[in-house]
């Protein structure tokens, strides 16, 4: 195997092919480093938060197909991963996720204060822990929302070097959304992990799937809402939760059916979810 091919199977791996991770985990970093700097950010701290984004979600996907290399060859949507494949070797898989984890604490060095570290740490746990919680938990997405809003607390330890409430609001709103749309994405392959025996909310909710999905929808906005009100922010920012709401209620006629293609998509469609509350964030600092 040649160089080039490696480097394929390297970014595979990483899932830099598959981009909505990235997304997912970088729009709440990207809320918190609004919020946490009133509008405006350092941009030094957004590169390096923009950065170790791409890099704990590339360690995070390795660790995952090590964790799962024995359940993904039974999975038709994951069989082709190349750890599960047999591509690549375990060990390959290890100095790889470690190199990651390497580069993303080097990348934060510069900005770093004692709190700031000592949250990179845990969030460094969380990411390689959370794989394994499929193992035993019965929500798994909410120890995912953890991990992947993990970099809210770091965005206010950031710039402020503490954590007001809101930064624990927001990390809650956080934990609720990641319950919904990985739970979209657990209903498209909930006969494989029922098959296997993994744990995943779809499962746990049954046939009450749907409406935890929304109910989820609603506290996260509601807790958004509640952020909003504490920090008295402007009408835009409410402009940007009802977009979101309206994302939510289309998704509620994608995974109605149960149907593994509209789940996936729903699943797929929350990017426009966090960019609502994104954008809704930039303007009410930019309109008052």
């Amino acid at each position: 195997m040649n160089w080039n091919e490696r480097m394929e199977l390297y970014q595979k791996l990483m899932r830099l092919d598959k981009p909505i991770g990235i997304l997912l985990l970088a729009w709440p970093t990207l809320w918190a480093l609004w919020l946490s700097s009133a509008g405006r950010p350092v941009w030094l701290i957004v590169w390096v938060f923009a950065l170790g984004t791409v890099l704990m979600r590339s360690a995070g996907c390795v660790v995952n197909d090590y964790a799962d290399r024995d359940f993904d060859p039974h999975v038709a949507r994951t069989r082709e991963r190349p750890l599960a494949a047999g591509r690549v070797s375990q060990k390959e898989a290890l100095l790889l996720a470690a190199a990651l984890a390497l580069m993303a604490l080097l990348l934060i060095l510069p900005i770093a204060t004692p709190l700031l570290l000592q949250l990179a740490v845990v969030a460094a746990f969380l990411a390689a822990s959370y794989p394994f919680t499929k193992r035993f938990l019965a929500i798994p997405q909410a120890y995912l929302g953890v991990a992947f809003g993990f970099g809210i607390p770091m965005a206010y330890a950031a710039h402020l070097d503490r954590l007001p409430a809101e930064a624990w609001w927001l990390l809650a709103a956080n934990v609720f959304w990641a319950i919904a749309y990985d739970t979209e994405y657990a209903m498209v392959d909930r006969p494989d992990d029922l098959k296997i025996g993994i744990k995943t909310s779809a499962i746990t909710f049954g046939r009450f799937d749907v409406a935890a999905v929304m109910a989820c929808y609603a506290a996260t906005l509601a807790l958004l809402g509640y952020v909003g009100l504490r920090l008295g922010l402007a009408w835009p920012y409410y402009l940007g939760l009802a977009a979101a709401a309206a994302i939510a209620a289309y998704h509620w006629t994608l995974i109605r059916h149960r149907e593994p293609g509209p789940c996936f998509k729903a699943f797929l469609h929350n990017n426009w979810f966090g960019a609502a509350v994104f954008a809704g964030i930039v303007l009410a600092y930019l309109l008052t």
